[in-house]
């Protein structure tokens, strides 16, 4: 009996390889206990969030059913939180931008998917460089497109502009970038940015249809060595930023984030009024109110980045005494060095026999590689230092 779809029928068994080995760790736990296990799989920030997230939130159930109650909103959210949410990313992205300009989502994925229902047809492509987050795929699909990686620059992971211009036909509509990156850690520079701008700028006056440039941007807070993420709101007028509070504020389970547009592009506010429906229409309504007031009280405010680079600091050292090949990672908490032997697959499956669970690469369309999330306590990374050395000797 055809109880699923097709599509879900042949992907819910294969899955997310992050999850698999979220799962499979869990496992591991149970058998050999916690601190036996070295789990750098998951994403998942482990830092407290600011104090001013719960002194916020003491404050609301101190007031709750007066104003600013958990009733229904404006689709886009709050109108105070979007001025709020605009005068910030007015500074941070160098841009003027008005709360007209900015629509608060369910998150940085949930973002993506309304700005994907508001511009993408059936047959439609969407495009991004990888390695990439796994489920950019999935997000295209949802909405009758199909989904391309191009490949990026040997070793340095940076973007390959001729690469784009061949990859890019007659149905792309969409490019995802993600930076900084999850799984390398790299941060595109602005030249890079402002020449992939103009390849797209010149490709869509020829076709007469635009192509956006969304510009996923959960880990722009968390750079180091003083590296900058440029933006793009300020370079193309069909950018759009994707982003969330989740690993700034460290609250990746109350799913809020935003969207932000260029205004650069005259017709923003038609567009707005697309994401708008879109946000509702998918079952979203809109943002958690509780997620919205923590963020317009905490905007600016971040976790204690100086924690992340004494990890990344700490992890290099250990995979450079190991003897692995890696990029130093310039952003984001991920480091995602070659897997020895060139198996991402066989390696991964090495190390979590070794109790140390890390996800391959080809889980990123980066066969060849695998992935470290160091967004975890100094000590399990110190207490992985012989399995890393171990695996890489046998």
């Amino acid at each position: 009996m055809g109880l699923l779809s097709g599509f879900i029928s042949e992907n819910v068994g294969k899955g997310s390889m992050i999850r698999a080995m979220f799962e499979a760790g869990a496992a591991l736990k149970k058998e050999h206990g916690e601190d036996a296990v070295c789990d750098f799989s998951l994403g998942n920030p482990d830092l407290p969030p600011p104090d001013i997230v719960a002194q916020t939130l003491r404050d609301f159930a101190d007031r709750a059913g007066r104003p600013f109650s958990l009733g229904y909103m404006p689709n886009a959210g709050h109108p105070r939180a979007r001025a709020a949410l605009a005068r910030h990313l007015s500074a941070e992205q160098g841009v003027p931008l008005e709360a007209g300009d900015v629509i608060f989502t369910c998150g940085a994925a949930g973002g993506i998917n309304v700005l994907l229902r508001a511009v993408l047809d059936p047959g439609d492509e969407v495009l991004a460089p990888a390695p990439c987050f796994v489920e950019y795929g999935f997000y295209a699909a949802n909405h009758g497109a199909s989904f391309r990686t191009v490949p990026t620059l040997p070793d340095t992971f940076s973007l390959d502009i001729d690469a784009f211009d061949a990859a890019i036909g007659p149905k792309t509509r969409a490019v995802i970038l993600n930076s900084p990156n999850n799984p390398t850690g790299q941060v595109y520079g602005k030249e890079e940015l402002a020449e992939l701008s103009s390849l797209l700028e010149k490709k869509s006056a020829a076709r007469g249809r635009p192509i956006f440039l969304i510009s996923d941007e959960p880990y722009r807070f968390l750079t180091y060595d003083g590296v900058e993420t440029p933006s793009l709101l300020g370079l193309y007028p069909y950018a759009v930023v994707a982003s969330s509070f989740s690993k700034n504020l460290s609250l990746p389970g109350e799913r809020i984030g935003y969207l932000a547009l260029s205004p650069l592009l005259g017709e923003r506010a038609r567009l707005m009024d697309g994401l708008t429906l879109s946000n509702r229409i998918l079952g979203f309504v809109n943002a958690p109110v509780l997620g919205q007031m923590l963020a317009a009280k905490a905007l600016g405010l971040s976790v204690d980045t100086e924690i992340y680079k004494s990890r990344r600091d700490l992890m290099a050292g250990i995979l450079t005494d190991a003897g692995y090949e890696f990029l130093m990672p310039k952003g984001a908490f991920y480091f995602f060095p070659k897997a020895p032997g060139g198996d991402d697959l066989a390696f991964t499956e090495k190390l979590r026999k070794l109790l140390v669970l890390a996800v391959p690469g080809s889980g990123f369309a980066g066969p060849g590689y695998f992935r470290l999330a160091y967004c975890v306590d100094g000590k399990v990374i110190a207490r992985a230092a012989e399995a890393l050395k171990k695996a890489r000797a046998v």
